[in-house]
């Protein structure tokens, strides 16, 4: 009886053991099977309407900027501005001496006034000789030797006028004005100082309005002229400290012609400047915006990089994943805007994609990213950058 327990006892641990071998084998081969195949989450290529916004360094000019130089020599004698004042059209700023100008201009005229007088004495004289040959007293070529006096005479007083007028002008030059209304930049002279003809005396800027200039590519050009939307043609000013001018401006015209060396071409905006916040010379940054219609959107973290092209992880409809390269036209925040090789509905491995490789098998996890469906609107820091 003894006998028969043990050999039950025996086969019952024996059962046991198998069973638990058994049961170690399965859960071993389930691990491997889920190691093979790791849930990964996926996204969903969509189409969108958005707004594109470029960023371009830009130069800032007033719609006037001029130099006053002298026109005459002469010592200063006055200056009736400061740097960084406002002035008017036609206001005198700086004045040298007169003195000499004046003389030359009183010559001018005391001349003028001979020449004048010895004219109106001459014609005096051709017709008493024309009386006289009238009545047959002296031979006409008398009369005409009158008359070729008379008429160089006349000559002298033209040429008398014309160096009255030469004075004149010589006399204003020494008076500097105010070309137009504008703001006076540095004055590097004080009174006293000689000034020679061409000297510069300061530079007037006219900031009613700025112009505003910078450099596009030859596909962003033709984007340009392709689309003319209203909205396209608006840009904003970003300044140098970050912050968004608060005028819109407005695209007016464009170069000639592509410069060899970059490819680009020059497009200038003008904005208004109604408190003189913008001063010639400034620098900042154009925001140029291009709405576009039905822009496929992929987050840039599902994309990676071999050489000079750009790939995604693609799911196929047998849950393997393949690489695709793609071209991205530009990008945002942290998404592309694809240009081709992708489409909406196409399934992408959405993190993870350094695990990835070619052919492996996956279980797909669609990702919902309902709220980032839409990517943020023009910030400060949020910018579209154009790929080249």
């Amino acid at each position: 009886m003894r006998l028969l327990f043990q050999i039950f006892l025996k086969l019952g641990l024996g059962i046991i053991l198998v069973s638990f071998i058994s049961s170690c084998r399965s859960e071993t081969h389930g691990t491997t099977q889920n190691k093979s195949m790791p849930s990964v989450p996926i996204y969903e290529v969509y189409s969108v309407d958005t707004v594109l916004y470029r960023e371009y360094v830009a130069d800032i000019e007033a719609v006037q900027n001029v130099e006053l130089r002298a026109r005459v020599q002469g010592f200063l004698e006055e200056i009736l501005v400061d740097e960084g004042h406002y002035v008017k059209r036609g206001q005198v700023l700086f004045k040298t001496n007169q003195e000499e100008y004046q003389a030359e201009l009183a010559k001018a005229n005391a001349n003028l006034e001979g020449a004048i007088a010895e004219a109106r004495a001459l014609e005096y004289e051709v017709e008493r000789l024309k009386m006289l040959v009238d009545n047959n007293v002296i031979s006409e070529s008398e009369l005409n030797v009158a008359f070729s006096r008379h008429k160089a005479i006349l000559a002298k007083i033209e040429e008398a006028r014309s160096a009255e007028k030469n004075a004149t002008v010589q006399l204003s030059y020494t008076e500097i004005k105010a070309p137009f209304s504008g703001i006076i930049d540095r004055i590097p002279f004080r009174i006293g100082s000689l000034i020679e003809r061409g000297n510069l005396l300061t530079t007037v800027s006219d900031v009613s309005a700025i112009n505003v200039y910078f450099n596009v590519s030859e596909r962003e050009y033709l984007e340009y002229i392709k689309t003319k939307e209203e909205g396209y043609k608006k840009v904003k000013l970003i300044l140098a400290d970050g912050s968004i001018y608060p005028h819109e401006g407005q695209i007016e015209t464009m170069e000639g012609e592509f410069r060899g060396r970059t490819g680009a071409i020059a497009f200038r905006a003008k904005f208004p400047n109604p408190t003189r916040l913008l001063k010639h010379g400034a620098t900042g940054k154009i925001v140029v915006s291009n709405r576009v219609k039905d822009a496929i959107i992929l987050p840039q973290k599902a994309a990676f990089e071999i050489q000079d092209r750009t790939y995604v992880y693609v799911v196929n409809s047998d849950n393997t994943v393949s690489a695709k390269s793609f071209i991205p036209r530009s990008r945002f925040s942290h998404y592309y805007i694809v240009e081709s090789g992708l489409a909406p509905g196409d399934r992408i491995v959405y993190e993870g994609i350094q695990n990835m490789r070619e052919g492996m098998e996956i279980q797909p996890n669609l990702v919902d990213l309902q709220e980032e469906r839409l990517p943020a609107p023009l910030t400060q820091d949020s910018q579209n950058q154009p790929l080249d």
